[in-house]
């Protein structure tokens, strides 16, 4: 195989991957040689070489196979003579003294000027995670670092994010506000590497006065990644700037995340986003009515649509406005006032996904696998704490999740009598007010089974 060859492949690879992932990820393979079926390319590092083989192996393997080239296998390695990373002992030359890059330079995500303090409804579920937002947003002293958000999708995290940002600079228009993704993060790192720019990789990301980087659980199980994330960290809050990070689990609940990352990231404030309550949709759709009527003027709602749509979509506040935004479409298309049947109508397909039911077998599933335990032991007779106190908790999530009887309940948690589920009902919820874990639990668990 030739470099020519190699180039052909490269160009239906950008047609395949996109120009953001051939540029970060394609473009810097050197082709070594194809020898006895393997061919060999030279990357900058190995993370690089672990990446680009877990996410695009099949796809450099299948297109060098349309071209006539007899490959079996694709490998990636670091070439002898590149320079070695230095350790971190070795002796190091000193840094130049960099000049900050101006804020325009700055390589983060841009800011959704619709994601305002002004625009977002606030209710108790997200009450305490608002007025942390508000207190950071504030800026003066550093309060909470980091201030870690945490829920499901489409729950507030990011726009909250936004919100900060937009605050901050507002009152400061001075102030260095890095706001990205942790994906984001990853890919400048590796493009850092690849470019040998680690010194100003490092002095970009130290120089900002508030680092604010969203879905940080994309880096759990990527170690070089980790650690220039823990180092960045540690700059900061030494620098007391601060620090504002989102996942959709909190700390200690991502898989894959180095212990004394997840140390760092629990010594702020951790702040859940709780599912919506009917009234905090509610609330939503009204917002979200006035900000399209001036888009689509003479589109009318009848009585009870509103209500009937913060009743049956539930689970995800992002389809909720998303089916709003399609009734206003579908009347403005139609010339028809929106009324209860012809929201059924145009809403078919989300209606449908919405009343899918969660079963007790799911329940009772996802609670085995929670707690490490098995199947066998959470609907046995076994009255060992161990096993207890996870039956309980699956009994309290069968009745909140189903229309199942509690006697129906008893009989799929191994012919148990009703009264022993109403006492198990009832011994969580008052544990579920003194014991932060298992409120916490039955909060992952809610989540886990309302989005699968």
């Amino acid at each position: 195989m030739t470099n020519e060859t190699w180039g052909t492949v490269r160009q239906e690879l950008l047609k395949s991957v996109g120009h953001n992932n051939y540029r970060n990820w394609i473009e810097p393979l050197e082709f070594a040689e194809l020898s006895d079926g393997v061919a060999l390319f030279h990357v900058p590092t190995v993370f690089m070489g672990d990446w680009v083989s877990r996410n695009f192996g099949d796809q450099i393997l299948s297109q060098m196979g349309k071209t006539g080239q007899p490959v079996k296998r694709v490998e990636f390695r670091v070439p002898p003579n590149a320079a070695p990373r230095p350790s971190a002992t070795a002796p190091r030359p000193a840094a130049p003294v960099r000049t900050p890059a101006p804020e325009a330079e700055l390589p983060g995500a841009t800011l959704d000027d619709r994601f305002t303090f002004d625009t977002f409804v606030v209710g108790k579920p997200n009450e305490l995670a608002h007025a942390a937002a508000r207190r950071v947003a504030e800026g003066g002293p550093v309060t909470f670092n980091p201030l870690f958000l945490y829920g499901g999708v489409g729950l507030g995290k990011t726009h909250l994010m936004h919100a900060i940002a937009h605050e901050l600079q507002t009152r400061e228009p001075g102030t260095r506000v890095l706001y990205l993704s942790a994906e984001q993060f990853m890919y400048r790192f590796v493009q850092a590497l690849r470019d040998k720019q680690m010194m100003d990789f490092k002095q970009l990301f130290r120089s900002v006065d508030v680092l604010m980087v969203d879905d940080v659980q994309f880096i759990a199980g990527k170690e070089s990644t980790q650690e220039e994330f823990f180092h960045t960290f540690n700059a900061l809050v030494d620098q007391r700037k601060q620090i504002i990070i989102s996942a959709d689990r909190a700390p200690g609940e991502i898989e894959g995340l180095e212990s004394r990352i997840v140390s760092r990231l629990q010594s702020g404030l951790v702040v859940d986003l709780h599912p919506t309550s009917y009234e905090l949709r509610l609330g939503i759709l009204q917002q979200k009515v006035e900000q399209y009527r001036p888009q689509f003027q003479g589109v009318v709602l009848a009585d009870g649509v509103l209500e009937f749509l913060a009743h049956r979509i539930t689970s995800n506040v992002r389809v909720l406005e998303g089916a709003l935004m399609r009734l206003f479409a579908f009347g403005s298309l139609v010339g028809r006032e929106i009324d209860l049947q012809l929201t059924k109508e145009c809403l078919v397909d989300i209606l449908r996904q919405s009343d899918r039911k969660t079963t007790v077998e799911e329940i009772q599933r996802k609670v085995s696998d929670h707690y490490n335990i098995r199947l066998s032991d959470l609907i046995g007779p076994k009255r060992v704490r161990t096993f207890a106190r996870p039956r309980q908790v699956a009994m309290f999530l069968c009745k909140q999740l189903t229309q199942r009887s509690l006697p129906e309940i008893g009989r799929r948690f191994g012919g148990r009598d009703h009264t022993t589920i109403m006492h198990g009902i009832k011994r969580i919820e008052e544990l579920k007010q003194k014991d932060s874990q298992i409120a916490e639990d039955i909060d992952l668990l809610r989540r886990s089974l309302e989005d699968q």
